[in-house]
């Protein structure tokens, strides 16, 4: 239902009257270069009829408001502090700061977030997987620089910088492979509305691991729940409760592969003398002692020093789209080893 009160009226509604994104209202009201004469015609039509008038302090803002804005589509996840940091690192002598906000999971409460930064005029948005549609997150990268982190498929109008998390999967399942392993499971996470190419990290992982599982005879199994801690239990809880229950698991996330550890734990298996472990993001607590996790490294530090380097490239006229990928390296520690032989066998 439409605002009638002027002083409830917001940008998101005038984009709606107008029939464009906010962030296209933003670049009219705030005189930005680029708009078409159409373009403002249209947003001008809309505010008189919804009698708009922007707040004061918005009227003042004008000209870069030196913030980024990066959305954060798990809040939870260990490794988006890792991506952070980088982007902080990256832009600390630039006199430019960083905005946070949680995305959420679903596409419809990521686009608010981002419909709200770009309401308060940031100059640029890093989105960590975001889920949002193609054709939404194109629109928005014509109207504000926009980066975007973990989602595969080249973009039109932004930048991307990916891990090569096919190569990842291929690397694990070469390891335990090479350990003797044949019946490996991974645990998964859902791919949601995207569809290939243009889709986010576990996809591609998963797509890597099916691969590699294949191209050496070997038979993919492949459980669904999610990147948490209780979908790894739950994966793990499944598939070691089967008929044929595998002798390596590797889950798509660090942050999974906690749960199967405990999992294990509750089942009464030695790790990895039962089962071996490989997680996948190298966080910190993966390296603790107790843990001592077999994972990727994907840098995530780099991963969030790139995405704000092409950035500020954008900021500083370049249009043409850019997309960095991020090499992975298998790190070996205490929770995978060679299968143990079946009983009786020689």
């Amino acid at each position: 239902m439409r605002a009638t009160d002027p002083r409830s009226i917001t940008i998101r509604d005038v984009a709606r009257e107008a029939g464009v994104s906010p962030a296209a209202v933003s670049k009219v009201l705030n005189n930005a270069y680029g708009v078409s004469d159409a373009m403002r015609e249209r947003v001008t039509a809309a505010t008189r009829k919804l009698g708009y008038r922007p707040k004061p302090a918005a009227r003042a803002m004008r000209g870069r408001s030196y913030t980024i804005g990066v959305l954060l589509a798990d809040v939870a996840s260990p490794f988006a502090p890792m991506i952070v940091d980088g982007i902080q690192r990256e832009i600390d002598d630039t006199g430019l700061q960083v905005l946070l906000g949680p995305g959420g999971a679903s596409p419809e409460r990521q686009q608010r977030s981002i419909e709200a930064m770009v309401d308060r005029q940031m100059d640029g948005l890093i989105l960590i997987a975001p889920n949002v549609p193609t054709t939404w997150l194109e629109t928005l990268a014509e109207e504000i620089p926009v980066v975007v982190i973990a989602r595969h498929g080249t973009g039109r109008n932004y930048d991307s910088v990916v891990d090569d998390d096919v190569a990842g999967a291929e690397l694990v399942v070469k390891h335990l492979s090479e350990l003797g392993h044949e019946h490996i499971t991974h645990i998964a996470h859902p791919i949601g509305k995207l569809r290939r190419p243009s889709v986010l990290s576990h996809t591609a992982r998963e797509d890597g691991y099916c691969r590699a599982m294949t191209d050496r005879g070997l038979v993919p199994h492949v459980v669904t729940t999610s990147y948490t801690e209780e979908g790894g239990y739950t994966g793990a809880m499944a598939a070691l409760r089967s008929e044929r229950p595998p002798t390596a698991i590797f889950a798509g996330a660090d942050v999974a592969a906690f749960g199967v550890l405990r999992a294990a734990a509750e089942l009464g298996l030695d790790v990895p003398g039962d089962v071996s472990v490989v997680g996948y993001d190298n966080v910190a607590i993966s390296g603790l002692p107790q843990i001592s996790l077999t994972t990727v490294d994907q840098s995530g530090e780099l991963t969030g020093s790139m995405s704000a380097r092409l950035l500020r490239e954008r900021l500083d006229g370049r249009d043409k789209p850019v997309t960095f990928s991020v090499s992975t390296r298998l790190v070996e520690r205490r929770s995978t080893a060679a299968v143990r032989p079946a009983k009786g066998a020689p």
